[in-house]
């Protein structure tokens, strides 16, 4: 049976470190402070702006809200991200997604200063990922990470299948294990055989958005199985790992709740922090 990766313990003792670099920064004077732009009323994003909201308030980060109204013009809401590019008192900005119709998500993205870029989504953040330098690592790929080394297991040379290609997880998620020397595979929804590629991975990540997708019969006997998705399902969140028959073949497993979503803020909060200590 599968060892549980669990988010919450991880996510609490990071948490912890973080509020200790927190006080130390406020020592000297600065206080970090982070803004979250939500555009709108969707019920999901409102929920995940509240958490992050106490997150930092749990370590000790200043947080603000901007709420704007469904109907914000492309204009009025770059002229908010100018405005808080501008702010001293804030070291990351996000802009909650996705974004209502009518708005271009990415223009809007490329407007926020790299360097208060915390969620590591402006082009420049992700060139400098791919190419190895230094930069704001995406929360959900880098809390994943971290869990993957919570195994112990040495990671070079490994073989690493990520389900999914996205900009905010896959891709991301594919360059992050390159960087630890995996040999690694992107598979997708055009891929054939997709069993095949799955079955040799000593690292599965799923981020395909698909409840129960990945079944025990597509995992190679103890992997690393990485669930990043959250799916309702009946009012229940499901990952997009099958649990029930996935754990009793993998080495180790992260559970749906209670796992890579737990990572995922307090990465964010390390991003903030970490992007505080570098204007500081």
């Amino acid at each position: 049976m599968a060892k549980i990766l669990d988010g919450k313990i991880m996510s609490e003792v990071l948490r912890s470190e973080i509020a200790e670099r927190v006080v130390r920064l406020k020592a000297r004077g600065v206080t970090p402070g982070l803004a979250v732009i939500l555009v709108g009323n969707d019920p999901a994003s409102e929920i995940y702006v509240r958490n992050k909201g106490k997150g930092c308030q749990e370590v000790g980060i200043h947080s603000e809200t901007v709420k704007l109204p469904e109907d914000t013009s492309q204009e009025v809401l770059e002229r908010e991200i100018e405005r808080l590019n501008c702010d001293p008192a804030i070291h990351g900005i996000l802009v909650q997604l996705p974004l209502p119709a009518g708005l271009d998500e990415a223009a809007a993205l490329a407007r926020i200063l790299p360097e208060k870029d915390v969620d590591g989504f402006h082009l420049l953040n992700a060139g400098r990922l791919l190419t190895g330098e230094a930069g704001v690592i995406p929360c959900t790929p880098r809390g994943a990470l971290h869990m993957i080394r919570q195994t112990g297991r040495d990671l070079n040379g490994l073989e690493a299948v990520v389900i999914g290609r996205s900009n905010i997880v896959g891709k991301p998620m594919a360059a992050l294990l390159l960087r630890e020397n995996c040999t690694v595979t992107i598979c997708h929804s055009r891929t054939q055989n997709l069993k095949e590629h799955t079955r040799r991975a000593d690292i599965l990540v799923a981020a395909v958005g698909k409840a129960g997708f990945v079944t025990g019969d597509m995992i190679k006997p103890g992997a690393i199985v990485i669930d990043v998705g959250i799916n309702r399902v009946d009012g229940k969140v499901k990952g997009d790992v099958d649990f029930d028959s996935a754990a009793p073949v993998a080495g180790w497993i992260t559970p749906v709740p209670g796992g890579v979503g737990k990572m995922t803020i307090t990465m964010l909060l390390q991003n903030t922090l970490e992007a505080a200590e570098r204007m500081s």
